[in-house]
């Protein structure tokens, strides 16, 4: 795949000067009108029009949204937010991740584990998979996940600290390109080998399922799907914004450097690795939470969630609509995911050539995505 046609943001002095500057470019504006106001758009539309369609209008009438609808729409924009944790990494740093999925489940566990926790304060019983193990208790390691708020935290945490240390020692010993892929995918493939096995206590091939109760309220009912939907919404609005503060931020730009030509960066007195480090492990955060709102809306989490071709997937979205651009990745996301969504139920047999089609007609005839298309008929308009 081509890579990113971007400006490079480091302007060095003229050679002939002794002690060469370095300045970074002055971003534009933090985001143009029509960008405050497609997100105002968007933030209408899912936190009051689809409550509103969903909650208040007849369920007899052509302007009632069902609950299918709803729950598959709320699933969809936690796909968008790994799309965009994977434009900061590998539209930004030049990073292509395959390994993001691994991130995602680690968060759908840790709220998984709350989830398990609530069922048993509500029944008295303990997950299925353990009464089947003959366990009469919890784990060591899932205590604290009783609360949901240490289970919001290590939907963060669990995620960002293996990124954290996979990351050092990967960066540390400048493993990058193709080789930090197949790696990542390495790291990916055996976190799901070890998720199978029953004895690990997290549900083996089943994974965690049968959520009952999410802070009391019972799950499954419609006012429970449309508010993990206006929640989902809420956060990718926020993650969005703060992705578009970080890339504009000199961390940011010096990351685009660093994408662009990182041998001169480490001339011009930067050090990669921790720059690369620090969005790894920012990416990796920002998938744990969309995992922990994926999980109660699908109601199950398991080891699948880490296939490798799911972590493809994520690469194909970003592909396809876009990266480097933020917005891109999140078009990607939902437009793949709706055509699955309808494809895999019209001629199920036919969608991952399909997929794959899409893919390399992007890749070969828009290497830029969707973004790159409008972008060029746009200039193309003057």
């Amino acid at each position: 795949m081509s890579a990113v046609p971007t400006h490079n943001p480091l302007l060095a002095s003229s050679a002939r000067s002794l002690a060469p500057r370095v300045q970074l470019q002055t971003p534009a504006s933090f985001l143009p009108a029509w960008g405050w106001a497609v997100l105002v758009v968007f933030v209408l539309l899912t936190c009051v029009a689809t409550p509103l369609l969903s909650l208040a209008v007849p369920q007899g009438s052509a302007m009632h949204l069902s609950q299918y609808w709803v729950g598959l729409a709320g699933k969809i924009l936690c796909y968008a937010m790994v799309a965009l944790a994977m434009d900061l990494v590998w539209g930004y740093a030049g990073i292509l991740s395959l390994g993001h999925g691994l991130f995602f489940a680690l968060g759908g566990y840790a709220m998984g584990m709350y989830l398990n926790w609530a069922m048993n304060a509500a029944s008295g019983n303990l997950p299925d998979f353990m009464q089947f193990m003959q366990w009469t208790h919890f784990p060591w390691y899932w205590v604290g996940t009783e609360h949901f708020a240490y289970a919001l935290f290590l939907a963060l945490a669990a995620p960002g600290l293996l990124a954290f240390v996979f990351g050092f020692f990967a960066f540390r010993s400048r493993i990058k390109g193709v080789y930090f892929s197949i790696i990542t995918q390495a790291l990916t493939y055996a976190a799901m080998l070890l998720f199978f096995r029953n004895e690990t206590g997290f549900g083996g091939n089943n994974g965690l399922t049968d959520f009952k109760v999410l802070l009391g309220f019972p799950m499954g009912t419609s006012g429970m799907t449309v508010s993990l939907f206006v929640a989902s919404s809420l956060t990718l609005a926020a993650m969005f914004l703060f992705a578009r503060w970080l890339v504009r931020s000199k961390f940011g730009r010096v990351l685009t450097a660093i994408r662009d030509a990182e041998s001169r960066v480490m001339f011009c007195g930067y050090n990669p690795q921790w720059f690369k480090l620090g969005v790894w492990t920012v990416s990796a955060m920002m998938c744990g939470i969309a995992g922990a709102l994926y999980a109660p809306q699908v109601g199950i989490i398991n080891p699948s969630e880490m296939s490798t071709a799911n972590s493809i997937e994520i690469a194909i979205w970003t592909a396809i609509g876009g990266r480097g651009t933020l917005i891109g990745p999140i078009i990607g996301a939902v437009l793949v995911n709706a055509a699955k969504s309808w494809l895999t139920v019209a001629i199920p047999e036919a969608w991952l050539y399909l997929l794959g089609a899409m893919f390399i007609v992007v890749t070969l005839f828009a290497p830029y995505g969707i973004v790159g298309v409008w972008k060029q008929w746009r200039r193309r308009r003057g």
